[in-house]
């Protein structure tokens, strides 16, 4: 038996489709697409907030040292000018040491980092920026359902779409 439907296409195509829909929904928060698509999609997407919502408080958080370029009014970082042991002058950057607090993921959560990323692509905002939707599942998403089990998504039906009559839904988180 299949573990996915085949909706027509070879199966790097449908992975590629399949990813790209869920990237979508999880960074969106709804898409509009044909109802078998909108299966697969959901089934993905079932499994993936239900691995955040199960590693949702599975991390611990330490101070580290971080060492950061000085920046000066304009933003550019600050430089000297050092003496090297043969008499060659070079520029460095002014650099300064800061503690800050960082979170730690536990194995288990790294695990379900690493299954989320296999699903969703890497994408950028309007402004060429990126945004990290994985981060977005389990920072965001993953805490608004933490005492829910299942039926994070819900299909709309829409009707049949003009030209080949499939039938398109909206699929959203609730």
């Amino acid at each position: 038996m299949a573990l996915q439907r085949k909706l027509g296409r070879p199966t790097d195509q449908r992975k590629a489709i399949l990813k790209s829909l869920v990237t979508s929904l999880l960074q969106n928060g709804k898409i509009q697409t044909t109802e078998a698509r909108a299966k697969e999609v959901k089934n993905i997407a079932e499994k993936l907030i239900s691995i955040a919502v199960s590693e949702v408080d599975n991390f611990t958080s330490k101070q580290v040292k971080v060492s950061k370029a000085k920046l000066d009014s304009d933003g550019r970082k600050i430089t000297k000018t050092v003496t090297s042991k043969n008499g060659r002058k070079y520029e460095v950057v002014d650099r300064e040491i800061k503690t800050d607090m960082v979170t730690v993921d536990s194995p288990s959560r790294l695990n379900a980092r690493r299954k989320a990323i296999n699903w969703v692509y890497r994408v950028k905002d309007e402004n060429g920026k990126p945004i990290n939707v994985v981060d977005k599942l389990f920072d965001e998403i993953a805490p608004k359902y933490k005492g829910k089990n299942g039926g994070y998504t819900r299909i709309y039906k829409l009707g049949p779409r003009r030209g080949d009559a499939a039938e398109v839904v909206i699929l959203e988180l609730v």
